[in-house]
């Protein structure tokens, strides 16, 4: 009797032959309801003082390159840009400026084109020393530049090449070639082989397969290295201090440095000559920042 009132129970609670089933609530992961059960003050609260903390610096330099000279006012009203004229014409910043635009592209264009071959032949080809290399290239990291200033000087001395620009952008690409050809090689894993190999199928070479398949899909890779070769050979202050000596080759670091003297510091002229040497960077990072972060993450990968 009880085994037919439990067979009867079962049948009844059974879903008809050939309805669906009612769809599952798909269960929240645990760390996503732990997000949505914080306030939201607690997020923006940390990440409001830290702006603020990072803003007010380039807020106190602004402040200074368009408040008049001897004002104490905290608010840059009336504004003025005698700053800015005095150290474009009279300190020479616009020369600094193209010194530094040109020891910037140039080391873009070099470290781009030799780490796109280095991380290509890291990530595709597999030879003895391969390990090792890669080992050398991590471990070059922790070498300071400052390290390499005199036998780098000795080095471009014997080459004659003090006191010109092509020194400067050998000693920066050369600095940045590690980092940038284990980004490139990281970046090029993830693209399959099989690309490459149906191009070969259809008669292209590997240069050209590499041209037309590989390449496109390096974009964002290629300017995530671009842009930090850049940002770096532009603020680069020691190579351009050391190998270059006459004032018409220098760049903005060192121009920068020209702006404080011994006895007595032109503030309104040294928050000019910073705005005009961060400018360019910001405009960098404004247009690439989807690129770089997208670079950055698809290059750091584990090989």
């Amino acid at each position: 009797m009880t085994a037919a009132l439990a067979e009867n129970q079962t049948r009844t609670d059974a879903p008809p032959t050939g309805s669906p089933l009612p769809p599952k609530t798909p269960r929240t992961p645990k760390r996503e309801r732990a997000f949505d059960d914080v306030p939201r003050w607690q997020i923006y609260l940390p990440l409001g003082l830290y702006l603020l903390f990072t803003l007010i610096p380039f807020y106190w330099m602004l402040l200074f390159a368009v408040r008049p000279a001897g004002s104490t006012s905290l608010v840059p009203w009336p504004m003025t840009f005698e700053h800015f004229e005095k150290v474009w014409t009279e300190r020479n910043f616009g020369m600094f400026f193209e010194n530094s635009m040109i020891v910037g592209v140039c080391t873009l264009v070099a470290t781009t084109g030799v780490a796109l071959a280095g991380g290509y032949a890291l990530a595709r080809f597999n030879f003895r020393i391969k390990n090792a290399f890669m080992l050398a290239l991590l471990c070059s990291q922790f070498i300071p530049g400052a390290l390499m200033l005199v036998p780098l000087f000795e080095i471009f001395r014997n080459l004659q090449m003090i006191n010109s620009l092509g020194s400067v952008i050998i000693a920066e690409t050369v600095f940045q070639l590690p980092l940038s050809i284990i980004l490139i090689s990281g970046f090029i894993k993830n693209v399959p082989v099989s690309l490459e190999e149906a191009a070969w199928v259809d008669g292209c070479s590997r240069f050209r397969a590499f041209c037309a398949v590989v390449l496109p899909l390096l974009r964002p890779g290629l300017i995530a290295v671009g842009s930090f070769a850049f940002v770096h050979s532009w603020n680069h202050f020691l190579f351009a201090l050391m190998f270059l000596s006459e004032q018409d080759k220098q760049t903005i670091p060192v121009g920068l440095n020209t702006l404080m003297g011994s006895d007595s510091v032109d503030l309104g002229a040294l928050a000019a000559g910073g705005v005009i040497a961060a400018v360019p960077v910001v405009i960098v990072f404004a247009f690439i920042q989807k690129w770089l972060i997208t670079g950055f993450s698809a290059g750091a990968v584990k090989g």
